[in-house]
């Protein structure tokens, strides 16, 4: 009789278990609804350029409206996750909030190239840290296994953004304006950033922490040279022009000199002490290949090929990339509620890893003739591999280092793997486009070149417009640059499954049964997780 009255709970403590489960979902979903504006920041202005910089003049400044925010969030990122661990985590992320913002406002308003650029560098100072912190105030909230559950929908958001980016920026730019890119932010982030300043209850941390004022600008040096050379090596300038060679010198002696900085200073911004982990290092190292090269490169050239071989307009080769956001959700959900009841994730990186490769295989056997339901449905392949391990990745780097390391653990994957989406799309881009110079000028005789033109300004609509035996040979050229630069990528995929295998499992601790009472940990202001 007493065993049973002391597991029966009152009606005041059912009553304090809803309220927790309630306040943790309004929270969830505003940090749900910020990485959502952060991510989709990075893909939002590209259908909306051409709009853009006819109305504030400025096509020779385009590439930076979008290397300007990827650049100031790829730089941020590991600052925001130290100084969470360091300073504590609400403050942070609330300015982060008002840093995304206020570069929103800039950019919607602004009058010329210059001011736009700086907004969209302000927004990327504020949105590259909500990323990274969204992620890590779960780690807060939430033990690993039952984080699984939580964490599977952050993959969904990314891949979402990715697609519906474009669709929203096209659709605000040919009906309310292009500035609605911008705006759009501002009532949104404000719901949310209340949100959080009134539900969210973190750990405090200390109130001053040493700052890394040597590593900062490295790694800043470090960034910037590694990106731009990316983005401007091979296209905007040869490989062997002197701005390239300077910019890749210049960042190989950062790097060199940021590493030995971390080995120095007080608190380092990358910890050299994580790389002592075999689940780290194999764990970025997988995201870096597979991850970032793997989805990056489709969701980046895919949209061109189909284009420019199908016919299709820039809408709707938008949504044929909706296969992969329906096979990414399809994967990851049930892999979340998988993890959270058994602590188990290696095998999702392998399965994954082995999805990318083949899918990536069938890819590159793409011909003009192939059937755009069976291209989608290697779409989906692609999203189900993703799904079983972007998240699983990050999950397992949480879940190898105590609280106090979770935020820059997170931070570092999510930085490197950002370097490896760059770097890797960059390089996929130099190939194609060399290929594709090559395929013209062998399958164009003299009047077929001179009846294109300039073949760095053909678009989809001119293609479809030329002469049926020129555009057949014009399409053949972008089909045979593309799809084999895919087939180029399967032995990297398969040196990520191969470090699959060998990533260590730590089964991941907190499950269902973790906390009986159904309370939140970090929600309710208990007393040892005052808030902030």
């Amino acid at each position: 009789m007493s065993d049973s009255l002391s597991v029966a709970r009152s009606p005041e403590e059912k009553r304090h278990s809803s309220d927790g489960r309630s306040r943790f979902g309004l929270i969830y979903a505003g940090l749900m609804a910020v990485m959502l504006l952060a991510s989709l920041d990075q893909t939002i202005v590209s259908t909306a350029l051409p709009t853009i910089v006819g109305e504030l003049h400025g096509v020779t400044h385009m590439a930076w409206v979008t290397t300007a925010y990827i650049l100031a969030a790829t730089v941020v990122m590991p600052v925001y996750g130290r100084l969470g661990d360091l300073l504590g985590r609400k403050r942070l992320y609330t300015g982060g909030i008002v840093i995304f913002l206020a570069g929103s406002a800039i950019a919607g308003s602004a009058q010329d190239m210059a001011m736009l650029i700086i907004g969209r560098a302000v927004q990327g100072l504020g949105g590259g840290g909500l990323m990274i912190t969204s992620q890590a105030i779960v780690a807060d909230l939430v033990p690993p296994r039952r984080r699984a559950k939580c964490m599977a929908p952050i993959g969904v958001i990314f891949a979402l953004a990715s697609v519906v980016g474009p669709l929203l920026g096209g659709w605000f730019t040919d009906s309310i304006g292009w500035r609605w890119c911008f705006w759009i932010n501002l009532p949104v982030g404000l719901v949310a950033l209340a949100v959080c300043a009134v539900a969210l209850h973190l750990p405090r941390k200390a109130a001053k922490a040493t700052i890394d004022y040597i590593g900062i600008p490295l790694m800043t040096v470090a960034v910037a040279c590694t990106v731009l050379v990316a983005d401007w090596g091979g296209t905007d300038y040869a490989w062997s022009d002197p701005l390239i060679l300077g910019l890749a010198g210049a960042g190989i002696g950062s790097w060199m000199l940021f590493v030995y900085s971390q080995s120095r200073v007080a608190e380092p911004i990358i910890p050299l002490r994580l790389f002592r982990s075999p689940i780290f290092v194999i764990a970025t190292l997988v995201g870096m290949m597979v991850i970032g090269v793997g989805m990056f490169a489709v969701l980046s050239y895919m949209p061109t090929y189909v284009q420019m071989v199908y016919g299709a307009t820039a809408a709707q080769s938008g949504w044929l990339l909706l296969p992969m956001v329906v096979g990414l959700m399809g994967a990851s959900l049930p892999v979340g509620h998988r993890m959270s009841r058994t602590g188990r994730y290696k095998i999702y990186p392998i399965a994954g890893s082995l999805v990318i490769a083949i899918t990536t295989l069938m890819l590159s056997t793409l011909d003009v003739d192939t059937p755009l339901a069976l291209l989608c449905g290697y779409l989906f392949l692609m999203g189900v591999g993703i799904g079983l391990m972007s998240q699983t990745l990050v999950l397992a780097v949480q879940n190898a280092f105590p609280a106090a390391d979770v935020g820059t653990a997170t931070a570092a994957n999510n930085f490197f793997r950002e370097i490896g989406a760059t770097v890797g799309t960059a390089a996929v881009g130099a190939v194609f486009t060399s290929r594709l110079t090559d395929q013209l000028s062998t399958r164009l005789s003299s009047s077929g070149l001179d009846t294109v033109g300039d073949t760095n300004s053909l678009t989809p609509a001119l293609v479809h417009a030329l002469p049926t035996q020129v555009r057949d040979a014009v399409v053949a050229a972008y089909q045979n640059a593309l799809t084999p630069v895919f087939g180029y990528l399967v032995p990297l995929f398969l040196v990520g499954l191969v470090l699959s295998f060998a990533l260590p499992e730590k089964r991941l601790s907190g499950g269902d049964s973790h906390r009986t009472d159904g309370e939140t940990p970090g929600v309710h202001g208990d007393p040892e997780t005052k808030a902030s």
